[in-house]
C-alpha cells in the first residue's frame, strides 16, 4: 500500500506509475525499457521492505534519482509534478542546482 500526501491508502499502481514517468519523457530519447526498468526495482524494493506501507513520497524521490542520472529534462518535469512546482522561480532553483552540479 502507498500512502499519498492527502494520508489516503490505496494499492501500488506499476501502471500508473509507468504513465507518469511516459509523461515526463514525452519527446526525449529515454528508451521504454529504461521506464519499464525504473518501475521494476520499485517494485522490488516493494517486495522486499519489511513494512507493507510506503509513503509516495519516497518512491518520488527514488524516480527521481533515476530520472536525473537517465535525462534531466524528463527529471524536471517529473519534480516539477511531484514538487507540486508553483511558479517559474521554482522551476529556476530546481534547474540552478542541476547547473552546479554539472
Amino acid at each position: 500500500m502507498v500512502i499519498k500526501k492527502d494520508g489516503k491508502r490505496q494499492r501500488f499502481d506499476s501502471q500508473k506509475l509507468l504513465q507518469g514517468l511516459l509523461k515526463a519523457c514525452e519527446k526525449r530519447p529515454v528508451p521504454l525499457s529504461e521506464l519499464e526498468e525504473i518501475v521494476e526495482e520499485i517494485e522490488a524494493m516493494l517486495q522486499e521492505r519489511s513494512e507493507k506501507e510506503i509513503a509516495t513520497s519516497e518512491i518520488g524521490r527514488h524516480v527521481m534519482e533515476r530520472l536525473k542520472a537517465l535525462d534531466k529534462v524528463a527529471y524536471v518535469r517529473f519534480a516539477s509534478v511531484y514538487r507540486e512546482f508553483k511558479d517559474v522561480l521554482e522551476f529556476k532553483k530546481e534547474l540552478e542546482v542541476l547547473l552546479k552540479e554539472k
